[in-house]
């Protein structure tokens, strides 16, 4: 996807896949920043890391409490600094209009993962003005760890901890369940049902259809997976790095073209 998107672009760049040990990240990034990389992407578990590792952090990883690119600028000393944001959050919110046709404002969602990428959600669509959110997490107390958080930051916003008894305008899963074939949905049926849901969101993009979506199809629902927010966070840190807009086009087909081979 980056790549196709950098040849597009006419730049002189490549990107490449490095396996960094945690321990060893804040070596990665100081090695990076001297060798002349133009930036790096992060995943997990270097995300939350990263905020104590980068020079400066830009609004969105402040707001977020993550860093996923990096984008190393020299300073008027001559410096070259390590500057830290966030593109996962709007291209959560990105995916969920563009792919699903939800209206955030005001709506009431289910949100299944108060981890990493659940606790980023959850603050995006909580900045975004949803009516009504509420939080599962196999860790009650992360989950109510979360609530609290954005109660604070978003007073406007009801937030609850565990199932809805209502309908919800979307399900949004941020768990792993759904990697594997096999594994159990990420929901409790018994205390919610997929009829409850219009729409369903499963951020794991491969497979294609987790057995939550399949779930959720047979069910009547409105689906999407997570290949869209793939796209739109790395086409972000895209325009970061050059300064210019992505190739949307280019880069989703490559993206569609390496994850199912279509």
């Amino acid at each position: 996807m980056q790549n196709a998107g950098i040849a597009a672009l006419g730049l002189n760049w490549r990107y490449l896949a490095f396996e960094v040990d945690p321990k060893n990240l804040r070596e990665a990034i100081a090695g990076a920043k001297q060798m002349g990389f133009i930036g790096v992407n992060l995943t997990v578990p270097h995300k939350l890391l990263a905020v104590d590792m980068v020079d400066v952090l830009d609004a969105s990883a402040k707001a977020w409490g993550a860093v996923n690119t990096i984008r190393f600028e020299s300073s008027n000393q001559g410096d070259v600094m390590a500057h830290g944001f966030n593109t996962d959050a709007d291209a959560i919110t990105r995916s969920l209009k563009e792919d699903l046709g939800v209206e955030l404002r005001g709506s009431n969602i289910l949100l299944l993962g108060a981890g990493g990428a659940g606790r980023v959600a959850a603050l995006k669509l909580a900045a975004d003005g949803v009516g009504e959110l509420n939080l599962v997490n196999r860790t009650e107390s992360k989950a109510t760890a979360v609530a609290e958080e954005i109660r604070q930051r978003h007073p406007a916003v009801k937030v609850n901890v565990g199932y809805p008894k209502n309908t919800v305008d979307l399900l949004l899963n941020a768990t792993s369940l759904g990697l594997k074939n096999n594994d159990d949905l990420p929901l409790e049926q018994a205390r919610f049902s997929l009829n409850q849901a219009h729409a369903v969101y499963d951020m794991i993009y491969r497979p294609a259809e987790t057995p939550l979506l399949k779930a959720a199809k047979a069910a009547g629902c409105r689906t999407a997976n997570g290949i869209g927010m793939l796209l739109y966070q790395g086409a972000k840190a895209l325009e970061i790095w050059a300064g210019k807009p992505a190739p949307i086009a280019v880069m989703r087909r490559a993206l569609e073209e390496n994850v199912y081979g279509s």
